[in-house]
């Protein structure tokens, strides 16, 4: 653009820019003074400078800082405090640039699954093994867990040295005798691993009056929820590179389980805990939360624009691999 003021004395604004190949249009636009940006107004429902930092003192304290927003929100819901939506504290994290995702993740391709429907406890579970590695290299202990889908409860679990189908034989009878299960009641579903397809496991199940169900061979996406739990527990903070013993395994996932039962605000179950739902409180916590949120929404209306806030719900029905709805025939044409 200096080379078009210099010559442009000569020749002609016109002349000058033809001349040197720059547009009339982008030199008269340089020319132009740049408008001055003006501050955004400050909505007037949006939170203080005081609140937020309220807010992200709070998300820093020991007790949410390894927490997500999800699951903050519901515990202070649960303690009878509400400061602001989910959205919000992520707004606060991203500005203050605290949001990543920590863990690795994979994408999976999407494969026909069991279609198997739970809609209410003790309907489904899905259960597999993992391995918990041992003191040195190439030693493993096993850890058997039992997960109902619908509550996401752990019902039943074990570490064992080894595995075996007379250990899992004997954790889903114990489990089965501990939550009552009733011939026909229950469907149990798992990969294809030696002891889940093993014969003494079959026999049990035909004795107890439970359908077996069995995901396809190398596909271990149809078994989600055992999958999903496994990863729960090996991703969380404290989750040892190695155990030195069996009893240190025990020791370790005893209050894990605890912990996963009946304090864990579950994602999939409406940030609510699977005791809650696997024991029928559910209505009675909901309850408690819708109330927090009235006096919330009575205190501060304008901070909730389309509508009154209303408490995250429960699915009413759990899938694995949901069906998808028939296609509609075409018009006849004959």
């Amino acid at each position: 653009m200096a080379a078009v003021h210099e010559l442009a004395p000569v020749s002609g604004w016109t002349t000058a820019c033809r001349a040197l190949g720059v547009s009339r249009a982008t030199f008269y636009r340089h020319r132009r003074p740049h408008p001055v940006a003006q501050p955004r107004p400050q909505p007037a429902r949006a939170l203080s400078p005081r609140e937020r930092e309220q807010v992200l003192e709070l998300l820093h304290h020991d007790r949410f800082v390894d927490l997500a927003p999800a699951a903050v929100y519901a515990t202070l819901l649960d303690d009878g405090t509400y400061l602001c939506s989910i959205r919000t504290m992520y707004r606060l994290l991203a500005a203050a640039q605290e949001v990543r995702e920590r863990r690795r993740q994979l994408v999976h391709p999407a494969y026909q699954k069991p279609e198997l429907l739970a809609t209410q406890p003790n309907q489904v579970w899905s259960w597999d093994i993992t391995k918990l590695k041992g003191p040195a290299q190439w030693t493993y202990f096993y850890l058997y867990v039992i997960l109902d889908i619908f509550s996401r409860y752990v019902v039943g679990w074990m570490v064992a040295e080894r595995e075996a189908a007379g250990l899992a034989q004997r954790l889903i009878e114990a489990t089965c005798d501990k939550e009552g299960i009733q011939p026909g009641q229950l469907t149990l579903h798992a990969d294809r691993g030696s002891s889940m397809k093993s014969k003494p496991v079959a026999l049990l199940l035909a004795d107890l009056g439970v359908t077996k169900s069995h995901s396809r061979p190398y596909v271990s996406d149809d078994n989600p929820f055992s999958e999903s739990q496994f990863k729960t527990l090996k991703y969380r903070p404290d989750f040892p590179d190695r155990f030195g013993s069996l009893q240190h395994a025990r020791q370790f996932c005893s209050p894990f389980f605890a912990w996963y039962n009946t304090q864990h605000p579950h994602s999939g179950l409406g940030l609510l805990t699977p005791e809650a739902v696997h024991r029928g409180w559910a209505p009675e916590v909901l309850a408690c939360r819708q109330r927090v949120l009235n006096q919330a929404f009575a205190a501060h209306p304008e901070r909730f624009v389309s509508r009154p806030p209303s408490v995250l719900q429960p699915p009413k029905e759990v899938w694995i691999n949901k069906p998808r709805p028939a296609s509609r025939p075409g018009p006849d044409t004959h």
